[in-house]
């Protein structure tokens, strides 16, 4: 059940790209002033994104926050004051390698990378990065996943985001948490259980509030299940359907505020 709309929240969250973050990469001012103010009145503001924790520096710097973050959906919890990682649940090499036998035994054609703990990203020699790696590895999927790592990701040259998602699932069950956060054919798996509701779970537990005075918002299947567990789920008008679907309430596109639409309600 959804959290009264005239109700204040005790904690923000959301998603960044394609939620606050802007089709060109900023965070409108309107955006800016209301974190600001949300922050000013004492109310948690948190950032759960699946973005590793190397790829915060620049929405950071934008927002001018300094607080927590949940990354890399809900494998890390981070201080963005510090940059350290205070809570890892990671995907553990032995349920790595079972989960990635599974889907190549059903999906041939399927090829991974993985974003590591301490070592950032690598891939396998098959895998094509949609972005530049100057600093990449390329190593077979089990030494690839040795002491465990934040995410496995994979991609398969038939199959987008959605129809790799469901083949995924089928292939591998409940054995880790499937989901995607684009369209372009990006599969992100993480440890059973771990989503970026358990993520920001934890960190409310932390700071003791409930779910029902959390609102939170998003765009993509990597925020269904934070959506569900807070209070009042928020979808961006340009959120992909099964977010729309879902949410509580649908507020304007990530280019036209409609996350500082919301908030301005309280703040």
């Amino acid at each position: 059940m959804s959290t009264p709309a005239s109700r204040p929240p005790r904690l923000v969250a959301t998603d960044l790209d394609g939620t606050v973050v802007r089709s060109d990469g900023t965070i409108a001012a309107r955006t800016r002033e209301v974190i600001g103010r949300i922050e000013a009145a004492g109310v948690p503001f948190v950032m759960v994104t699946g973005r590793p924790p190397r790829w915060m520096a620049p929405v950071v710097e934008m927002t001018g926050h300094r607080g927590l973050a949940v990354c890399a959906n809900g494998a890390l919890v981070y201080d963005l004051h510090t940059e350290t990682v205070l809570e890892r649940f990671l995907l553990e090499e032995a349920d790595a390698v079972d989960v990635a036998s599974s889907l190549r035994a059903a999906l041939p054609e399927i090829a991974f990378a993985v974003e590591r703990p301490d070592l950032g990203f690598a891939h396998e020699e098959s895998y094509t990065p949609s972005w530049e790696q100057p600093d990449h590895h390329s190593l077979p999927v089990e030494a690839l996943v040795e002491g465990g790592v934040v995410k496995l990701l994979a991609r398969h040259p038939g199959l987008g985001s959605d129809d790799l998602l469901a083949a995924a699932r089928e292939a591998v069950g409940d054995r880790a948490t499937f989901t995607h956060s684009s369209g372009d054919g990006l599969l992100e798996i993480s440890a059973a259980g771990i989503s970026k509701a358990s993520g920001l779970a934890h960190l409310c537990r932390e700071h003791g509030v409930d779910a029902a005075d959390v609102v939170a918002f998003g765009d993509m299947p990597n925020d269904l299940p934070m959506l569900a567990w807070a209070g009042r789920g928020v979808a961006v008008a340009n959120a992909h359907p099964e977010v729309l679907e879902l949410a509580d309430e649908v507020t304007a596109s990530n280019d036209d505020d409609g996350v500082a639409q919301v908030l301005e309600r309280w703040f």
